[in-house]
Parts: structure tokens; sequence; C-alpha cells
């Protein structure tokens, strides 16, 4: 049976464990995973230990996607391109691979919802990890993104970084004002603390559509203000949680498993 677990801090709110072991019993896949609450300072110690202990594959979450990239000692390309990992696998000869699988994710959630296409303007607020992860893929599909978020440098890094691969621009938080997108992405970890991005309510309209990367069982605090100021349609995190989740299983066992099933049985455990 392979070990596999999902690093964070804080970790206990975590469905990756549930999301596995359901996709497990789906493909006949016998399989351990757990969750492991990593210090802030320790957190490279405590994924060596737990590969040396016979760990075969990981998922990583905040705040340790970048952190996890410099960790590992081969990278895919996307994982290369997006300087940000989430997911690491144990290869034969003990190296650990890193590879990112959060934009294919929510790409995929996207394409369902029906909250995109080539041309969307997109405002995704933060330039963490989670921001890192998704570019890639929507610059790829066409989309224009513009980028904010409360440490301005950051997102100036990534405009460079990603500026050869599709339109992106950065604009200062306090400089978005109006209701230019078609789709407004809360990239931040703000949730967590039932907090929001400083954003103006003045971007939010009825014709927008809305996506917070995080997710709980009400409106998260972000999609909750956002309704607030005429914004009708919106989503939360959880189906972008699940498909980034069926990639990495697809990458540790060579299978990818179905995404619907998976995603109405959390929608309705949520709802209980």
């Amino acid at each position: 049976m392979g070990m596999f677990a999902v690093f964070g801090n804080p970790i206990e709110h975590s469905k990756s464990p549930l999301i596995h072991q359901m996709f497990a019993e789906q493909t006949g896949v016998s399989l351990e995973y757990q969750k492991i609450l990593s210090p802030i300072d320790s957190f490279e110690q405590n994924v060596v230990n737990f590969f040396s202990q016979g760990g075969k594959g990981a998922n990583i979450t905040l705040p340790f996607k970048e952190r996890a990239y410099q960790l590992v000692s081969e990278l895919t390309d996307r994982a290369q391109i997006c300087g940000a990992v989430n997911t690491i696998m144990k290869l034969d000869d003990h190296r650990l691979l890193g590879d990112n699988t959060d934009g294919m994710g929510l790409l995929l959630d996207l394409q369902r919802l029906e909250f995109i296409h080539s041309n969307s303007k997109i405002l995704i607020i933060g330039a963490g990890g989670a921001t890192r992860g998704a570019l890639l893929p929507l610059l790829e599909y066409g989309c224009h993104i513009t980028l904010t978020n409360r440490t301005f440098s950051k997102v100036e890094r990534l405009v460079e970084q990603f500026s050869g691969i599709g339109h992106i621009q950065g604009r200062e938080i306090c400089q978005i004002a109006s209701a230019e997108f078609d789709l407004i992405i809360n990239a931040t970890s703000s949730g967590v603390n039932g907090e929001i991005p400083e954003i103006s309510p003045d971007i939010f309209s009825s014709e927008v559509a809305c996506y917070d990367m995080f997710y709980q069982n009400t409106l998260t605090p972000f999609l909750s203000f956002a309704g607030e100021h005429k914004t009708k349609i919106v989503a939360d995190g959880l189906g972008m949680l699940v498909g980034q989740a069926a990639f990495a299983f697809k990458l540790w066992h060579g299978i990818l498993p179905e995404i619907a099933p998976v995603l109405s049985i959390l929608q309705r455990e949520l709802r209980i």
C-alpha cells in the first residue's frame, strides 16, 4: 500500500484524504493518505522525513508551494514555468519530482461552470503560489489577464515571468475600481481567516462571474462580498480542488479518475 499525504499550515480543513480515497475506490488503487500539519520553519525537513520513511507522493498546499519548488530535484515543464509545486512524486531512483496541477484543475472547473472563453478578461487577485499555478493554462487558453496584489512587486515579477506566454498585465490594487472584467478570481488565502482582499466593490456587477479558490460549507467571505455588490454568478474552489487532485492522482498512479461523482459527493457533504 502506497503512503501519500498533504502538507500545509493550516491543514485541518483539507478534503484531500477523502478525495484520494474516493479516487482509489473508483480505480481499484490501494493507498494510505494522511494530512500533515507542518510547522512553518520545518516544512522541508518534514517532507524529506516523509519520503525517507516510505512516502510515495505528496500534495502541497498553503503556504508551502514555492518552497516545495526549491526542495525537489526535478521538475515537470509546467512546474518549472510556474515556479511553484503542489504535487511531489518519489522517483525510482529516490529523487523527488515536482509538478503543478493547480492550473489544470482550475481551467477544467471554469470550463465546467462555463465561466470562461478563449478571450475572457480575467482579474486575478493574489500573486502567490496559487496564482503561479493558474497562469500558464489560462494564458495558453487565450485569456487576457490582469494581475493585482497588495504587494505589487510580486505582481511585477509574475508579469515579467509570464509575459512571453500570453496577454498579462499588472495593476496596483488601488487603481482597479470599475466593472471591466468577465471573471474575477480570488487567489489569495484571505478566506482562511474570514477576511476579503482589499479590493474596491466597484469591480463587481451582475454581469461578472466571481470565483474563489478557497472553499467552505457556506459562501466564502469574498463571494459574499461580491454578492452584496450585485454579483450573482459565483463559485468556490471545490471543483478546482477535485480537478487538481485528479491530475495528481494520474501522475502517481497512471490513471485519471472521474471527477464528477467525487465533486457531487463533496458538495452534498458540505451542505449537510
